[in-house]
């Protein structure tokens, strides 16, 4: 991408993820800020289905990739999402 404002899907996910942070919280350091990002992204990653992804949610979606063709990943994305209990 030549620029940033020609994509509009990069843009839509930075306005989401200001909404839902920096508009919304004060934080009182960068790590605090860092840490609710990572929440709410394993939280959107792992929730929120998107029509884009015929109904999957992004991790489903990555998931599924991984599981049908895992040369073209440099790591395992599964262990990427904290689970229930770790």
């Amino acid at each position: 991408v030549a620029h940033p404002w020609t994509n509009g899907q990069v843009e839509r996910l930075n306005r989401t993820l200001k909404e839902a942070t920096i508009q919304q919280y004060h934080y009182q350091d960068a790590a605090e800020l860092n840490a609710h990002l990572q929440t709410f992204l394993q939280a959107y990653n792992g929730g929120k289905r998107l029509k884009k992804l015929h109904g999957q949610t992004p991790y489903a979606f990555v998931c599924a990739q991984f599981a049908h063709n895992p040369g073209i990943f440099i790591r395992d994305p599964t262990h990427d999402f904290s689970g229930l209990y770790s």
